[in-house]
C-alpha cells in the first residue's frame, strides 16, 4: 500500500460499492490507511468477509447484496450510520459489462441491465446517502467511470455509453449538490483486475505498448486518485472527470 498521511479521513465513514476485490478493495484499503471507517459491498458475503479481515474488522464492515437493489442500498447506508456514526463519503465503483460486440448485435436485455447497474444504481446510491446523511452534513462522492466513456472502444460500446452517462450524472449532481457535497469521477484505462482480464490476458506487453507509461494500471493507481478526490486536498474540485490511464488517451487509444 502506498505511503500516505494516516489521518486525512479520521472520523469519517466511507461506503465503497463493489469492493470485495480489485479497484474497489484498493480504494477501501487506501481510505482505511488514512483513517477512515469503511462499509464495503459486493454480491458474496464470503468474499466481503475476506476483504474485511484484510482491512481490519474494527475499521470495516461488509454487507452483501445487489448494487441495483434499493433495499440493499438503504440497508448499507443505515448500517454505516448505526455502526460508525456517519456516511460522509461514497464511492460508486460497481460496474458490469455482460455484453461484448458491435452495437447492432447488442442484446437489449443485457444493455438494460448495464444501464440499471452502471447508471441508475449509482444515482440511487447518491439519493440514499443524501437522504440519510449527506443532505444534512455534507460529504464527497466519487463515481468510477472509464476511458471507454471518453472515446469509442471496440466491443464494449454500450459499456462505454453507460460510463459516459455516469460522467454526465457526476457533472449534474455536482451542480445540484454544491456547495456542501462535492461529486467527481475517475476514468481508468485497463487496470489489472479480474474484471478486465479479457482485455489483456496473454498479450499484456502488446497492450501496454500503446501506453506512454508502458504498463497497465494496477488497482492502487486508482485508489490513490479516488482518495485525493474524496479528501479536503480536493476541496475546490467538483464535477470533474480525472482520467487515470497511463497516458493512453493521449495517443488516441482506449
Amino acid at each position: 500500500m502506498s505511503e500516505a498521511p494516516s489521518s486525512r479521513f479520521a472520523g469519517r465513514t466511507a461506503i465503497v460499492t463493489g469492493a470485495s476485490r480489485g479497484i474497489g478493495l484498493a480504494i477501501a484499503e487506501r481510505l482505511v490507511a488514512e483513517g477512515a471507517r469503511v462499509v464495503v459491498t459486493g454480491r458474496k458475503q464470503e468474499a466481503l468477509d475476506e476483504a474485511v479481515a484484510r482491512l481490519g474488522a474494527g475499521h470495516a464492515l461488509g454487507v452483501a447484496g445487489h448494487a441495483d437493489d434499493p433495499d440493499h442500498q438503504a440497508e448499507v447506508v443505515a448500517r454505516a450510520v448505526e455502526t460508525f456514526g456517519s456516511a460522509d463519503l461514497l464511492v460508486n465503483n460497481t460496474g458490469i459489462n455482460p455484453a461484448y460486440g458491435p452495437l447492432v448485435e447488442l442484446d437489449l436485455a443485457a444493455a438494460r441491465k448495464v444501464f440499471e447497474v452502471n447508471c441508475l444504481a449509482a444515482l440511487s446510491w447518491v439519493q440514499q446517502v443524501h437522504r440519510a446523511w449527506m443532505g444534512g452534513h455534507g460529504g464527497a462522492i466519487v463515481n468510477v467511470s472509464s476511458v471507454a466513456g471518453v472515446r469509442p472502444a471496440s466491443g464494449i460500446g454500450f459499456y462505454g455509453a453507460s460510463k459516459a452517462m455516469l460522467t454526465h450524472l457526476t457533472q449534474q449532481l455536482a451542480v445540484e449538490l454544491g456547495p456542501d457535497i462535492r461529486v467527481n469521477a475517475v476514468a481508468p484505462a485497463v487496470v489489472k483486475t479480474r474484471f478486465a482480464t479479457a482485455l489483456y490476458e496473454g498479450r499484456e506487453e502488446q497492450v501496454a505498448a500503446a501506453y506512454p507509461l508502458r504498463r497497465l494500471g494496477v488497482p492502487t493507481d486508482v485508489g490513490s486518485v479516488v482518495a485525493f478526490l474524496l479528501s479536503e486536498d480536493a476541496a475546490w474540485i467538483t464535477g470533474q472527470l480525472l482520467v487515470v490511464d497511463g497516458g493512453l488517451t493521449l495517443t488516441g487509444g482506449v
